[in-house]
């Protein structure tokens, strides 16, 4: 029993000698990172942003219980509107630390980025983790109310965007579907006036078809009156036989040219006649007083 009690007792004390020992080790690496945060926070004030990001990255890599090593890294990476690097670095500070004002500057920080890239919601939940760990901070609640105001601007632009997209979205549908409805209107217009044609085509072609009807009826009328009157006609041989009849013969005067003769010789005595008589007229007295 006192062996077992023996052995416990040099367990005890052994891995008490091994936590004092990394407890040692643990201070050690804290406040070598603590030197290094304090050459970085010199070149910074040199404005030596390259050496005091080196330090503070050394002073990260001796102690990952050194909450201001990360926290100093992320205001360099600010400064130099590395946002991005910064919220990183912010973010680690805040995790790590274990006092509050600590936390409160970290979410702070982190606040002041999501201000940096209009993430307004982000920066209200950064600003109030920020006030739990100190509600007396008035500049963090200046800033919490600021995010609000421009959170609720943001959600109003964003819902009226979205009225206006809505709206063009339904102007362009009312539009397509006008459109839409005008195509087949005028197909429709465009198929009524080909059935116009192809009726009046086909009217055209039935008149055609009557005229040339009508037409091989009035040739055919034609043709009966032509040879009616060809029927009529004698023909050549009696024509021919008529014109040697009429025709008078040699020293012989014909009955027209003895006719004409006989005209002519009745004009002449009518002539010598009202000769005569306009010399008789010409020797009468003419009375000077009136015939009452």
């Amino acid at each position: 029993m006192k062996k077992i009690m023996y052995v416990l007792l040099l367990i005890g004390c052994f891995s008490y000698a091994q936590d004092k020992e990394k407890d040692k080790e643990k201070k050690q690496s804290l406040l070598s990172s603590t030197n290094y945060v304090w050459e970085g926070n010199k070149d910074l004030e040199k404005s030596d942003f390259v050496h005091a990001e080196a330090n503070y990255r050394k002073a990260i890599s001796k102690s990952a219980d050194n909450g201001i090593a990360p926290y100093n890294l992320g205001n360099t990476y600010y400064q130099n509107e590395n946002y991005s690097e910064a919220f990183g670095r912010y973010k680690q500070a805040g995790e790590i630390s274990t006092n509050k004002e600590d936390k409160h500057k970290a979410y702070h920080n982190m606040g002041n980025v999501f201000m940096k890239n209009k993430e307004y919601q982000k920066a209200v939940d950064a600003y109030k983790e920020a006030l739990r760990n100190n509600p007396s901070d008035e500049e963090t609640r200046y800033n919490l109310a600021l995010a609000k105001e421009l959170l609720k601007k943001q959600q109003d632009e964003q819902k009226n965007d979205q009225n206006k997209d809505d709206k063009d979205n339904k102007d362009q549908q009312d539009k397509e579907d006008k459109n839409e409805d005008k195509k087949e209107g005028d197909n429709q217009d465009k198929n009524k006036g080909e059935d116009s044609d192809n009726e009046d085509q086909k009217k055209e072609e039935g008149d055609e078809g009557d005229k040339g009807d009508e037409k091989k009826e009035e040739n055919k009328e034609g043709e009966g009156d032509e040879k009616e009157e060809k029927d009529q006609q004698p023909n050549k041989g009696d024509q021919q036989d008529d014109k040697q009849q009429q025709q008078p013969k040699p020293n012989q005067l014909s009955p027209q040219q003895v006719k004409n003769l006989l005209e002519a010789m009745q004009n002449e005595e009518k002539k010598v006649q009202e000769k005569l008589d306009a010399q008789k007229v010409k020797g009468a007295k003419v009375k000077n007083e009136k015939d009452w």
